[in-house]
Parts: structure tokens; sequence; C-alpha cells
């Protein structure tokens, strides 16, 4: 029998877990295989570890719980529950429910009868989401998409089973800032994706607020595009095309028509403005991949364990 491994990172989850656990219960117990769960706690400054710690003593032989010294983000979340999995397969939800439990039905099936390496799910809506949200979620899919060669399907979720194959595949890729979005998808393999319409948190808030979306969304850009490199290459060499073409101008027309030579003061300190910005522009938008360069080769741990079961 194939042993099940499913991975749930929390983050001030204390209200979801207890209903979690038993409607998952319900699905794994249709299938064919040996189950572990895997929860990840992110750091929580609720009554989150204690919930895992209940419901591990509860279940000792299939549940089991990391946490972290702090939060380190849902990204290290799942790279750590991703490393302690054991299973064949390995299915990757959320606990708060928006990952309906029963698709694993319809993933396992998939996986083990039409030869798929990966199945994954995405929302063909944002019912109940604020409108900017839903824009900026679009627009992001729509530019990643355009701007990188690796592709995201849009509406797209963390939510997925996948072969042990896969899952160490998804390992091996060990760098430090991580977009695991992105990297589900660049490793490739056989990929399906499940339609299903939005589902509402069973209990608690989402901690995501909308600039942190914006700041995962640039992860993801700077992690998987070089477009804001290209960027500033094609703006510093129209700028001077440009600069060069106006320093011909103004020759010409000092010779030409000497009248009209007279120099313009506030002309000339809205160019060095404009200039000056491009500049820092383009030296902001390379920082930010020195940056990432400069995080990844002081080789710190992703993530610290405080405690583990």
């Amino acid at each position: 029998m194939k042993k099940l491994s499913i991975v749930v990172p929390c983050y001030n989850e204390q209200e979801s877990i207890p209903l979690y656990y038993p409607a998952v219960e319900k699905v794994v117990h249709k299938m064919p295989v040996k189950v572990e769960y895997i929860f990840v706690n992110d750091g929580s400054s609720d009554n989150t570890l204690n919930e895992l710690r209940k419901l591990q003593k509860q279940d000792p032989e299939h549940v089991h719980y990391i946490s972290f010294s702090r939060n380190f983000g849902k990204e290290a979340a799942l790279y750590a529950g991703l490393k302690a999995t054991k299973g064949d397969l390995v299915v990757v939800m959320d606990v708060d429910l928006q990952d309906p439990p029963e698709m694993m039905l319809k993933m396992y099936d998939l996986i083990e009868n039409d030869d798929w390496d990966v199945v994954g799910c995405r929302r063909i809506n944002r019912a109940g989401e604020s409108k900017l949200r839903s824009f900026l979620s679009n627009m992001f899919y729509k530019v990643l998409n355009k701007i990188s060669k690796t592709k995201l399907v849009p509406g797209v979720r963390d939510y997925r089973m996948m072969t042990r194959q896969v899952v160490n595949a998804v390992l091996s890729v060990s760098e430090y800032n991580r977009f695991s979005k992105g990297i589900f998808s660049w490793v490739g393999f056989n990929t399906k994706y499940l339609n299903y319409h939005n589902v509402k948190r069973v209990a608690g808030k989402s901690t995501w607020t909308v600039w942190q979306l914006f700041k995962y969304a640039m992860d993801g850009i700077f992690d998987f595009s070089q477009a804001p490199l290209n960027f500033t290459l094609w703006l510093g060499l129209t700028s001077s095309v440009l600069s060069f073409i106006g320093i011909i101008f103004i020759i010409v027309r000092h010779w030409i028509f000497p009248q009209y030579s007279v120099q313009g003061w506030s002309s000339l300190v809205c160019i060095i403005l404009l200039i000056g910005g491009l500049q820092l522009l383009c030296i902001g938008l390379v920082g930010r991949y020195v940056g990432r360069i400069y995080l990844q080769v002081k080789d710190r741990p992703i993530y610290i364990i405080k405690e583990k079961k």
C-alpha cells in the first residue's frame, strides 16, 4: 500500500485546525493509502502550536508537526514540510479548507490510472474576494507569463498531489528566495489541473494583505524573469540615443539659428531630474537582483526548527 503525505503550512490557524483534520480524514479513508500529516507551524502568535500538540497526541501514528523558531514565511514552511515527507505521493494544501479535500480522490485516480506526475488545482473565479485583489492577481499572471519562460496557469493554487520523483525535483531547487508556484512549474513533469470554484475559509481571517501579496508577486517576477534587467538595458540605451540626438540638434541649431540658442534653466533642471530618476530606477532594479544574490551566497538556513514531533 502506498503512503500519502499531506503537508499543511499553518500561521495563526488555531480555529481552522480542529475543523481541518476531521474533514480531511473523511476523504483519505476512502483512498487505499497510508497517510501521514506534516503540519508546519510558521511561528504563529496564537494557540496554533497548542492545537497541533493536541492533534498529535490524539493521533500520534499519523500526525506530525514542525514548529519554527519564528515566522519564516509560507515558502519556508512548504519547503520544510516537503523535506519531512516520506510518502510515495505528497499533497500540499492549506489548513483553512479553501482547498476542497474531496478533490484528492480525483487527484489520486488521475495519478494512479492516467500516468500524471502532478495533479494541481486552479480557481476559475475569486468569489468573495475584493475586486482589487482579483484584479491584481489577474494582472500578475498576465505580466509574468509575458515576461517569463516559466508559465503559470491563471488561478493556480499550491494545492496539488505529486509523485515522489516530483517532490525530490522540487527539493533539489534549494534557493533561499523561493516562489513555489514558479518552482512547481519550472521542474516540469506531466501536469494536469482541475478547475473549481472559490471556497471561503471555514474559520479565522486571512493574514495576507494586499501589500504582502504585491511583494510576493514581485518575488515571483524577480525569481523567474530577467525582464526588469532587460528593461534597464533598453531604457539606458534609449536615453543615450535620445541624448545624443539632442546634443546634435543643439549644436546644429546654435550654428544655423544662433538667436534661438538661449539656455533655459528650468528645462535643464527637468532633464537632469529625469535622467537622475531613471538612473536611480535602474540601479534599484539591478539592486534587487544583487540583493537576492547576497542572501543566497550567505547560505543562511531557510528556516530554524524549535520543536518537532
